[in-house]
């Protein structure tokens, strides 16, 4: 099982807007990277989307990472821009993101679905359906818990790892 670490995100916009507040426009960079254990498996990643949700409702639109390969002990990083402009919000979301943003810190979850296929010797499996989960605690009440980065970007750096499941 492939081990992933969302290293970072960089936050250029997220502002919730509308009467009653239930449109999020968000833009932000995050780097994801995937680490391969296995010293006799190799990954196929023949799909991977990456997309944000708040209280399990998808905030952006899937941004697609190219289809690659993994071999054994390797690494690979991605830097996606996930975003969505105007992506309507369920009201209690709204409201609650809206709350979040007040208080200074959003929790959000960054998500990365796809297909993969092993590759053990010349044998390669079928497809599997892959599916990992990364917290992401934004503190935007200070901004000296990231780091400033351009006029309206600040950028996060996180610790935790995802929870991967196939």
């Amino acid at each position: 099982m492939p081990r992933f670490l969302l290293q970072d995100a960089t936050v250029y916009a997220f502002n919730v807007s509308g009467n009653p507040p239930n449109l999020l426009t968000s833009n932000f960079q995050i780097t994801l990277s995937s680490r391969n254990p296995n010293d006799k498996i190799g990954v196929y990643y023949d799909r991977l989307d990456v997309y944000a949700t708040y209280r399990n409702q998808q905030i952006t639109f899937r941004t697609s990472i190219p289809p690659t390969y993994q071999g054994h002990k390797e690494v690979n990083i991605w830097s996606p821009f996930v975003y969505g402009t105007s992506v309507p919000v369920a009201p209690f979301n709204a409201l609650g993101l809206d709350n979040d943003q007040d208080n200074g810190a959003v929790n959000l979850i960054i998500k990365a679905d796809g297909r993969v296929r092993w590759k053990v010797g010349t044998f390669i499996t079928g497809k599997y359906h892959l599916y990992v989960r990364c917290p992401a605690f934004i503190n935007f009440g200070n901004k000296a818990a990231g780091v400033v980065v351009g006029e309206n970007a600040v950028k996060y750096t996180f610790t935790s790892g995802c929870r991967v499941s196939v």
